[in-house]
């Protein structure tokens, strides 16, 4: 085969210096809509989370329960596509509201219905015994699933966090569907303009690959930092 990697350094027409900043730019885009989409993940999946297991709560419960079914079963690009098409239809002032901020909240709440039913089995997996500790210590349930529950139960779900972070960087890639300028996009304009797809989308690739490596990184250190020895073995028979 034939490589031609110095197109990287050719000139895009116009777009950027050159196909190199480009697909830089790109992979930028990918970077922020995956960061921050995963920021809304974790907040309202928590929340959410959180509420599927409160007790003597059954309306919160089953708006918890109802949250994770809706988001969960609806394909990530149809979301993408009722945010981007639908619902500003529906809510006129969300015409405003730029394409790249409606990629987020279709991807974040996309993966707070995964990271909800991760956190809900993370707070069921503890033992029953943790919760009466702090009940028997005047506790109210604010206090004792801020205090007792919730450390414990993080402690826990790192690992799948770790593949749901590295899943939503993959998932960035839909954006696409909308015009947003992240690496997918970049890939197949790139790809169309200079007949050189194999060499564009190995390097595509090889971004991506950095990028969930990174986060498998970043996330085995956490776990690392937080981990308290002994405590999985003991977790055993939990239910809340």
């Amino acid at each position: 085969m034939n490589w031609q990697w110095e197109i990287f350094l050719m000139d895009p027409g116009g777009k950027q210096p050159t196909y190199w900043e480009w697909m830089l730019s790109a992979w930028g885009w990918t970077i922020s809509v995956s960061l921050l989409s995963l920021l809304v993940a974790l907040s309202i999946g928590s929340i959410i989370g959180i509420l599927r297991t409160l007790p003597d709560s059954p309306w919160l419960v089953r708006f918890g329960n109802a949250w994770v079914e809706l988001f969960r079963n609806i394909p990530l690009l149809v979301q993408i596509f009722l945010w981007y098409h639908v619902i500003p239809a529906l809510i006129p002032p969300m015409k405003e509201v730029h394409g790249f901020y409606l990629v987020i909240l279709a991807l974040g709440f996309f993966t707070s219905a995964r990271i909800a039913e991760q956190v809900r089995a993370g707070i069921q997996t503890l033992p029953k015994g943790q919760r009466y500790a702090g009940m028997a210590m005047g506790f109210t349930t604010p206090q004792y699933y801020r205090y007792v529950i919730l450390p414990m139960a993080y402690r826990i779900i790192i690992p799948p966090l770790t593949s749901e972070s590295m899943n939503i960087f993959k998932n960035s890639s839909v954006a696409f569907a909308v015009s947003i300028s992240e690496l997918t996009m970049f890939a197949m304009q790139a790809q169309e303009e200079t007949s050189r797809g194999v060499e564009i989308y190995l390097a595509v690739t090889a971004c991506y690959v950095v990028s969930a490596f990174a986060i498998n990184r970043i996330m085995a250190f956490i776990e690392k930092k937080t981990r308290v020895p002994g405590f999985i073995v003991q977790a055993g028979g939990g239910g809340h």
